[in-house]
């Protein structure tokens, strides 16, 4: 059953109240007949601007399109800000991004005309009552996007709703019409038009969807990855060697899609799709010895190329570029040691060894390896939690070896170390003492104790240090399943 918020159904009213009518419009609606939760309400009214700020006197109206923003005080964010637009006809886009201009229209099925795709052209009043007068209804049920009335011109008005098609097939696991997919195959070239930010918004939907690989090959097989990722197109089809079973650009897109079903972040998904974007240029003969010496780092260069162009953020590309550029890291248990890790760990930065390590699970299964995460992985992750942690050590007193010497006069030599031992076993045992005051006065304890009970106290402390340091590291292989 769908459910309209009360602070919708509250807008509704005061608008009819004033004799006028109003419908909530668009994915809202799309969302509510699919049974799941709109992600944003939009409303459209045959009142003007002027009628509305006099209605809602906690709006404000902030474009040229005449659309009225309700501040409703709701606490859910989707629901904090409504806005309503009366409705409208647009003229002609001389740009293909925006009308040239915009005059009201009289009735809902105008407003409804105007708009990209028949699932996106339904309305609702407050009681419920479906305004559908191009079938959108039909299409939900038979999971299909198809523009409203010609293709080719509601893709001309707007060139980004040829992504927007492959956006909703992907995020909502519809099919694009004939029509509609025939339309942006030979009007793609369009997308040239649209700012790189409103591209960048739409890939990052698609590539966040649950059908994220099916999206990117959509927009190849509609010509659109061309001129948004052209990159991507030079691995089509270029076979590599004999460690992997498909070519350069099914691995890339085999490794999206299983980030996808792992429900990886958008980094992991993006350094996924473009960990081997370097290949096609450094690939070296053919079949299957083939080599492609150095593509990580040249494939680091050209995600922060691609990045930048797509208006990315400075952070997002150096987080991914990062990661394209250490996946390729090398491990075997018995070859490399702990030094190595802590090396690969200061290259990428501690705060990317999980997402590179997803990563690394993404390339296996790209590349039809049976299973994402080996036991050598699961050792590395063992490796890089063990070198990551703090090591027991006198370091964490909240006092010094110099300060020891200072209290009891003493010069250099093993009686300070014994007595730092023993000041760390009694802060393990109890962190609370872990104060300069405290540790002063158990030093003037330990002063009055002989020699040799301070060396007996001190092995004592060691072998409990040893002891919390084995089971600690007993833990960590637990966790990762290593031995």
């Amino acid at each position: 059953m769908m459910i309209i918020p009360k602070e919708i159904k509250t807008i509704l009213k005061k608008i009819e109240d004033k004799k006028f009518e109003a419908f909530v419009v668009g994915g809202c609606v799309r969302d509510l007949l699919r049974k799941e939760k709109p992600k944003d309400w939009d409303i459209t009214t045959n009142a003007k601007p002027d009628d509305l700020t006099k209605i809602f006197k906690k709006s404000y109206l902030d474009n040229k399109f005449g659309t009225v923003t309700v501040l409703t005080g709701a606490k859910e964010e989707n629901l904090k800000e409504v806005e309503i637009t009366p409705y409208r006809i647009d003229e002609q886009y001389s740009d293909k991004r925006h009308p040239d201009k915009v005059h009201w229209a009289k009735t809902i099925e105008e407003d409804l005309a105007r708009r990209d795709f028949t699932v996106n052209a339904m309305a609702a009043d407050s009681k419920m009552k479906i305004i559908d007068p191009f079938s959108g209804q039909e299409d939900l049920k038979s999971k299909i996007i198809k523009t409203v009335g010609d293709a080719e011109q509601r893709f001309s008005e707007d060139a980004l709703r040829m992504m927007r098609a492959v956006r909703f097939a992907s995020t909502l696991d519809f099919e694009i019409n004939k029509e509609t997919s025939k339309a942006i195959k030979n009007n793609a070239s369009w997308l040239k038009a649209i700012s790189k930010e409103r591209i960048r918004d739409e890939l990052i939907k698609i590539v966040m969807s649950d059908k994220a690989a099916e999206g990117i090959d959509l927009l190849r097989e509609l010509n659109l990855l061309k001129h948004i990722v052209p990159e991507l197109e030079e691995g089509y089809k270029v076979g590599q060697n004999k460690h992997h079973i498909y070519d350069i650009y099914d691995h890339s897109i085999l490794s999206l899609k299983y980030a996808a079903k792992k429900k990886f972040n958008m980094h992991v998904r993006f350094a996924a799709l473009l960990h081997d974007i370097g290949k096609p240029k450094s690939k070296r003969g053919e079949g299957p010895d083939s080599t492609f010496y150095n593509h990580e780092v040249i494939g680091a260069k050209m995600t922060c190329k691609i990045l930048t162009r797509l208006r990315f953020s400075k952070k997002d590309i150096e987080k991914i570029a990062k990661l394209v550029r250490y996946h390729l890291f090398y491990y075997n248990v018995d070859e490399v040691g702990e030094s190595s890790v802590r090396r690969l760990v200061r290259q990428a930065g501690p705060e990317n060894m999980e997402e590179l390590l997803e990563v690394r699970m993404c390339d296996r299964i790209g590349s039809g390896c049976p299973k994402a995460e080996p036991y050598k992985l699961r050792h590395l992750k063992y490796l890089i939690e063990k070198t990551a942690q703090d090591p027991i050590s006198v370091k964490k007193l909240k006092i010094s070896g110099g300060d020891v010497m200072e209290m009891l006069k003493l010069d250099p030599g093993p009686k300070v170390g014994q007595i730092l031992d023993i000041l760390l076993g009694h802060v393990l045992e109890s962190p609370e003492k872990n104060k300069k005051s405290i540790l002063k006065e158990e030093i003037k304890k330990i002063n009055d104790l002989s020699d040799s009970e301070i060396k007996k106290l001190a092995q004592k402390a060691r072998k409990e240090r040893e002891a919390i340091e084995t089971k600690r590291d007993k833990m960590t292989k637990k966790k990762y399943w290593v031995t």
